[in-house]
Formats: C-alpha cells, structure tokens, sequence
C-alpha cells in the first residue's frame, strides 16, 4: 500500500521512492508487527480473560501443566492482525507471491480458530477432528498452489538440492508430482509447528528464528540490485545475488522478505506476554497459521528441502509423535514417557524454562546451518 503511495506522491515529493526498497520495508513491517502487538496485547488479554476464554488442559498431560488451565487462549487471533496488517501496508500488493502466503496463513488460522472455538465449547481438548484438519488445510493449500503454477511467471517445477549450486543441479518434476509434494511441505509444518506449541514461548521461539531464516533466503533468491559501474564514470549495472550465491533466482520472491518481517516483529510481540510463565497462548488458530506461513515461505523460495533443517526442531517434534503412536499401535509399548517430545523431557524432571531455552537454542544452531548453505555450494 506504502508502494502505492509513494508512487502516486513522487511527484510532487521525490525522497517517497524509497518505500521502492525491500530493505527499508523489511524494517518498517517488523517495527509495526511490533508496535500493535505492544500496544494492543494488554487489552485483548484483559478482554479473553472478560469472557472467559481460558486454555483447556489435557487430562493425561504432566501435572505441572493443570495450573495453566484457564490461561487465556486464542491469542493467536491477534498474531495474525499484527501480520496481515504491516504486510498490506508495507509489501507490494501487485506480486502474488504475497497474495498466496497471506491467502495460506489466514485461511489456515481460521481452520485453527474453529478447532479453538470447539475446543472451548465442548470444554475439551479434542477440538476439530484431525481428519477435517487436514482436508482442509490440503484443498486450501492446492487451491492456492495451483493458481500460483498457473498465474506466477518464472515459478519453476524445480526441486533444489541444499549445498550444491542450482546452476548445476536441479531436480524437475511433473506438476502430477511436484504439487502433493509442496502440499506436504506447507500441511507438514503447519501440523509441526502445532504439536510443538505445548510450553510457555517453547513455538513462537524456533518460529522468529526460522522466520529470519527465510527472510534472508527469500531476499537473497529474488533481488536483484542495481550497483554502480567501478570503471564506467556513473553507470551502473545488475548485481543478481542468486546468481552470485548459486541459488535458485525466483523474480518477485524478494517481496516475500516484508512477509517474513511482519511474522519477526508479531512474534516477539506474541513473545513478550508469552514467555514463562505465561499471560496468554497462541492456540491453534496462532500455531497453524504461523506453520502454514512457514511452509509458504519454504515452498515459494524454492528451499523445501532445506526446510528439513530449518524447521528441523519441528521435525523431530512431529515425528516423536509418529513414531510414539506408531509404536504403541505396534507393540503396545511407548518409545517416550510422552509425546510430544518436550513432554518426555518434562517428564524426566526437566524444568519448562530449561527445556524452551534448549530447544531455542537447538533451533538456532540449525538455522545457522541452513544459512552456510548460502556460500557452501
């Protein structure tokens, strides 16, 4: 919208051009992101807490946690304001890319708020069935991706390898199989991101850093920037940082960057009520939205596969639930004391602020992997 503007303004006052720059709105999201969430977060508690809309707890959860119930929930609602909000206001509304990961996120939250509502409702913690989840979260997401294959010039069928040069190797695939494989992408960490949200600033932690992660990928996959000529007295030339960095080059994906600003700025927000202990929770109208962008961001800056290791705490998550379930249907034995696995580190006698400081930490540490990919290739 602030592109807009500045392009109806320059005329008459020529410093607005730069709103053109990725980087000055990067910044500009993330402060705004920021400044609601500090502003209205202290009202919209007070307003949950008016109408009672407390977190209902697990019955065969960890005793530690039946303190909790009651604690406001949902807050998450206010996540997405502080998302959408600075990312209309400060990203360009002409690239699609931007259309297709707001279109994911909210629609996913809203998914996220029904199984909340129900939750609250029924007064148990079962909520939405899995199975609606999920086909919902599938038809959103391929409604989405299919209309982004067909309108979106230069998005690629490609798969790209991390760490080896994409100028060298690429991987093409039929839409026929492209297309479940990004679903799987988008729905797999929207679902991850969910089961990892179970203490206090334990998601919304590895959720910024993989956030900056992408902003970093999807600037560095899409801009292109015009540099002056060392030799040519004044001109100047295009400095293709794909190209230079052997990355895959996506035209327009830079914009995705303000995207992943405004997730930054409405995560520390969320963050700073929510830290232990904590004044409200996101629920899963927060963590599957959050996941969803997440996702959004892997799949239109051609890094899924490298996702693995950015949203690797995600992973192991997910998959110590699958392989808990697995095994009990099996066998009838548990592999942990209890699934998810920030649970079984509970349950081992762990205290909560130590387990969200260590996987924070984990979680950085791989994001930091995944940015050596930038040069190791």
């Amino acid at each position: 919208m602030m592109i807009w503007l500045a392009d109806a303004l320059r005329g008459y006052f020529p410093p607005l051009r730069v709103f053109r720059y990725v980087s000055l709105r990067v910044i500009a999201a993330m402060l705004t992101a920021m400044l609601i969430s500090f502003v209205l977060y202290p009202w919209f508690i007070r307003r949950l807490q008016s109408r009672q809309i407390g977190q209902v707890i697990r019955k065969d959860g960890p005793e530690s946690h039946f303190s909790k119930a009651g604690t406001p929930t949902m807050g998450g609602s206010l996540i997405l304001f502080a998302l959408v909000i600075p990312t209309i206001l400060w990203g360009d509304l002409s690239n699609l890319y931007v259309w297709a990961a707001l279109a994911v996120t909210v629609s996913f939250g809203v998914v996220g708020f029904v199984d909340d509502y129900l939750k609250l409702r029924m007064k148990n913690s079962k909520g939405l069935s899995g199975r609606f989840k999920l086909l919902f979260q599938f038809l959103i997401s391929a409604l989405v991706m299919l209309a982004l294959f067909r309108e979106a010039d230069g998005f690629s069928q490609e798969l790209y390898l991390p760490f080896v040069s994409a100028e060298k190797f690429s991987i093409s695939l039929p839409l026929a199989l492209l297309l479940p494989f990004e679903l799987i992408v988008i729905v797999g960490t929207s679902n991850a991101v969910n089961l990892t949200d179970g203490l206090d600033g334990l998601a919304i932690g590895p959720v910024i850093v993989a956030a900056v992660t992408y902003m970093i990928l999807a600037y560095s996959a899409g801009a292109v920037l015009m540099l002056p000529e060392a030799m040519s007295g004044g001109g100047y030339y295009a400095f293709n940082i794909a190209e230079y960095l052997h990355l895959p080059h996506v035209q327009g994906v830079s914009e995705l960057a303000v995207f992943a600003a405004a997730i930054i700025g409405a995560g520390v927000g969320f963050l700073w009520f929510n830290s232990y202990p904590a004044q409200v929770f996101m629920g899963d109208v927060g963590s599957l939205a959050l996941g969803g962008a997440l996702g959004m961001l892997a799949v239109l800056s051609k890094n899924e596969l490298l996702s693995v290791i950015i949203g690797g705490l995600f992973v192991v998550e997910a998959l110590s639930v699958i392989t808990q379930t697995t095994s009990y249907k099996l066998t009838g034995k548990r592999v942990f004391r209890m699934a998810p696995i920030h649970h079984h580190f509970e349950k081992l006698g762990w205290q909560e602020p130590k387990i969200v400081v260590r996987f924070w930490i984990i979680s950085v540490m791989l994001s930091l992997i995944a940015l050596a990919s930038l040069k190791i290739r």
